[in-house]
């Protein structure tokens, strides 16, 4: 017999902002089995369930780690079903009908070499506190793991395909060329039909069988490159992509030019008409100066927090939302869209952002570009080191927190005044000179984070460049 607590403890895998995360080494069988077994061990005197549902994101590792998953919920006698490659939205919102928890073995944009499982209980996104009930439990499971060849179910796909295209108008795209950034996101195979059902022309933009960690919040330049070319070439209005998993959205204007995904969040937000939101720190300032909505709380990055905020907002709003700074948009409440209910979907994704930026565009016959600049002038830009150890990090923020100014010109910086300093996550940083210095280690991966927030692009840039570079 084999003990959740003690392999779990040993695997050395970890919970961060959303999910478990640790090398692909790390999650071998058992460990796979030993999360899983916890995870459905938390939720029995809570909930009543017979199936348990399970789906994977394109990694080479998914598979085998899924197969172990499964095999540790039919030996509590329950019926695993398994819906394949899969965006986690997908995932999540089927099983929330069917009132059944669920599992999405994926690492999201993190490389790789590392991999995570996601657990999602009948009613939504699990929480911190049920993250730990899942490192504390004690549960002993047998060694032997009955692993089998797998089949894979439709129903969620296209549930939620119809979630969305059941909304609008099958003529709502007409004459707009859309491009598909396909990569190897778990959603690639939904969202060329997705837009067509709604009029689109799409093309198929650099599909490839090899995982491509496409980070939403810090774009490769490369990326930024490919769409400005892509754009030209094919006479695009859209580009869209996400994701590994396909809950964070990355779209670009009629130019190529992605948008933050805060930005979008804003516009999508104000297109639902939602009255609240919540949504983390690290979010442009922009959102609560713009006066859309009567409230704007701001938590701690990862969705837990956000989706925790939801709680609160609901005594007091009828429609909240939140969304994070790569773009991922969690609904917390139903919401009416041409005369029809969309329901709540506490969790993060992709697609409706990117559907509802184009209906906005269109109910103001102007294009996105003009959408974006429209806003008032205050700019964000983000990026990270990879492999750099978290106590490092950790090392440096709580020696950053007792002298801001000491570290600000450590890193070049001159003629700087702290205005406000803010630990709500990490340490964030405003300046005498409207500026906003953020750093914060990634809950995911052993990488140090820098967000910044300027009048400019080009200073927002360089502040990152600068902080990161030091």
């Amino acid at each position: 017999m084999l003990n959740t607590k003690q392999i779990i403890a040993q695997s050395g895998v970890q919970f961060g902002t959303s999910g478990a995360r640790g090398l692909v080494t790390q999650f071998a069988p058992e460990v796979c089995a030993a999360f899983a077994h916890a995870f459905l061990h938390g939720l029995s005197d809570r909930f009543e369930f017979k199936q348990v549902a399970i789906a994977i994101d394109n990694r080479p590792s998914s598979p085998e780690m899924a197969k172990a998953c499964i095999a540790a919920i039919e030996a509590q006698g329950l019926e695993a079903i398994y819906y394949g490659v899969l965006p986690t939205p997908a995932l999540a919102y089927s099983a929330m009908q069917d009132d059944i928890p669920c599992i999405m073995v994926t690492g999201s944009h993190i490389p790789f070499d590392r991999n995570g499982l996601k657990f999602y209980r009948p009613d939504g996104e699990i929480t911190k506190v049920d993250e730990q009930a899942i490192l504390n439990a004690d549960v002993d499971f047998d060694s032997h793991l009955n692993v089998r060849e797998l089949t894979v179910a439709p129903k969620a796909a296209q549930q939620y395909v119809e979630r969305y295209t059941g909304l609008f108008d099958a003529a709502m795209l007409l004459g707009k060329r859309i491009g598909i950034y396909e990569h190897s996101s778990a959603g690639r195979d939904l969202y060329q039909g997705l837009f067509e059902s709604l009029g689109a022309e799409t093309i198929s933009l650099e599909r490839t069988d090899e995982f491509v960690p496409i980070d939403t919040e810090a774009v490769a330049e490369s990326d930024k490159v490919k769409a400005r070319a892509w754009s030209q070439k094919h006479d695009l209005d859209f580009i869209f992509s996400t994701d590994g998993d396909g809950d964070r959205p990355l779209v670009a204007d009629e130019n190529g030019e992605w948008l933050r995904g805060d930005i979008l969040g804003l516009l999508c937000a104000e297109a639902l008409q939602v009255e609240a939101l919540a949504i983390p720190v690290s979010c442009n300032t922009v959102i609560e100066r713009s006066g859309v909505f009567k409230a704007v709380s701001k938590t701690k990055i990862g969705s837990p927090y956000v989706i925790a905020e939801f709680d609160n907002l609901a005594s007091d709003y009828t429609t909240f939302a939140g969304f994070e700074a790569n773009g991922g948009f969690l609904l917390g409440s139903d919401v009416t869209i041409n005369s029809k209910c969309l329901k709540s979907l506490p969790t993060r994704d992709a697609v409706l952002p990117a559907l509802m930026l184009l209906a906005l565009a269109k109910s103001r016959d102007t294009k996105i570009a003009d959408l974006v600049s429209a806003l008032p002038p205050r700019y964000t830009d983000s990026d990270r080191i990879q492999n750099f150890a978290t106590e490092k990090s950790q090392q440096i923020i709580a020696k950053a927190t007792l002298q801001p100014t000491g570290l600000l010109k450590l890193l070049g910086f001159e003629c700087v005044n702290v205005v406000s300093v803010d630990t709500t996550d990490g340490l964030r940083l405003a300046l005498e000179s409207n500026d906003i210095v953020h750093l914060r280690p990634s809950g995911n991966a052993p990488e140090l984070r820098c967000y910044a927030e300027s009048n400019s692009v080009d200073n927002a840039n360089q502040i990152v460049k600068k902080t990161l570079e030091n």
